[in-house]
């Protein structure tokens, strides 16, 4: 009876394989069925001559657009297999995403249902599919006909940093309706409407009644949480003394707008660090958890932060770069 290989994808894009170990009788010709994949592609990449095999032998089963999928399509003969990331320490949804071919992060909390917030080391993430034909491989025994639907990439509910003159574009989204950006533009306004008193200024002076309005009540069980004022992780925040300022920049991203919950990607902090920060020409502040580092990208040149645009939104930043003081 065939052993089945480990399902865990190794290497990171675009360069991702799966490895497998040679099994008694098997053959080059063999192994390609059970991957749908050309048995030469394999010898390839696993740098080995296809004149024989060693049983033990670990070859390297590229995951390609023949044999891998993360947008739900594959042929009438063919069935989804399930590959996995094993979760390290202090990784999040986005770095994963960036390493399997920038798969959106809100597809990887569907398809595992659980949220960003609930990663933990050693945990199996579902990153893609294998598609295996059903008539010649054994890994079909193991698949499914049909997934959760992936998100696109394009529909502006990616939890991830986007080029600042995406963010700044916003006349025409791409593949956005006119009408749908008016909804969406008609729906934040109303939330920052709705945003709690602002701080006190350094007088003591409250602020005027007409700012005094309550949030609306987050979605989900946080029921101890009571307001958007600095966000849901104010409370979290213990700050050790260390501080830095510099211009900040905005990514766009699903949560705050209704839970509180901001982001931000800053280097040289470690993941999951609350900081505090502190935008002085509005005098107001929000705590924001770090998700990761500052992604490698032009856009990311003299910044010091990068703040999901909720969280931008309640310090009252426009879009674009604007100076901050960061405080953990």
């Amino acid at each position: 009876m065939w052993s089945q290989s480990d399902m865990t994808v190794q290497g990171t894009s675009p360069d991702l394989y799966l490895l497998h170990t040679v099994q008694p009788k098997e053959t080059w010709y063999a192994i390609g069925r059970i991957y749908n994949t050309p048995a030469k592609e394999i010898a390839a990449l696993s740098g080995a001559t296809m004149d024989k095999l060693n049983i033990g032998q670990e070859l390297k089963v590229p995951l390609s657009a023949n044999n891998f999928t993360q947008d739900g399509k594959k042929g009438t003969d063919e069935v989804f297999v399930p590959v996995y990331h094993i979760v390290g320490e202090k990784e999040w949804m986005y770095r994963i995403s960036q390493n399997h071919n920038k798969i959106p992060v809100e597809t990887l909390e569907k398809w595992n249902g659980i949220t960003n917030d609930q990663l933990m080391a050693g945990m199996k993430l579902i990153v893609g599919y294998l598609k295996v034909k059903t008539t010649q491989s054994p890994l079909a025994a193991t698949g499914v006909k049909k997934i959760i639907t992936p998100v696109a990439a394009s529909g502006g509910t990616v939890t991830k940093p986007v080029t600042e003159q995406s963010v700044v574009k916003t006349d025409k989204p791409a593949e956005t309706k006119p009408t749908e950006t008016k909804a969406v533009e008609a729906k934040k306004e109303e939330l920052k409407k709705e945003e709690p008193q602002k701080e006190e200024n350094k007088m003591g002076t409250p602020p005027p009644a007409s700012e005094t309005a309550k949030p609306t009540t987050p979605v989900g069980n946080e029921s101890s949480y009571t307001g958007y004022k600095g966000g849901y992780f104010r409370s979290g925040y213990n700050g050790n003394g260390k501080s830095t300022a510099g211009n900040a920049g905005i990514f766009r991203s699903t949560s705050g707008w209704k839970d509180g919950k901001y982001y931000a990607l800053m280097n040289n902090v470690p993941v999951g660090t609350i900081v505090k920060i502190t935008y002085s020409s509005t005098n107001k502040s929000v705590f924001a958890k770090v998700l990761g580092q500052l992604p490698d990208m032009r856009e990311s040149v003299g910044l010091t932060v990068r703040l999901s645009d909720a969280a931008a939104a309640e310090l009252g930043a426009e879009m674009g770069k604007f100076y901050v003081d960061v405080t953990y």
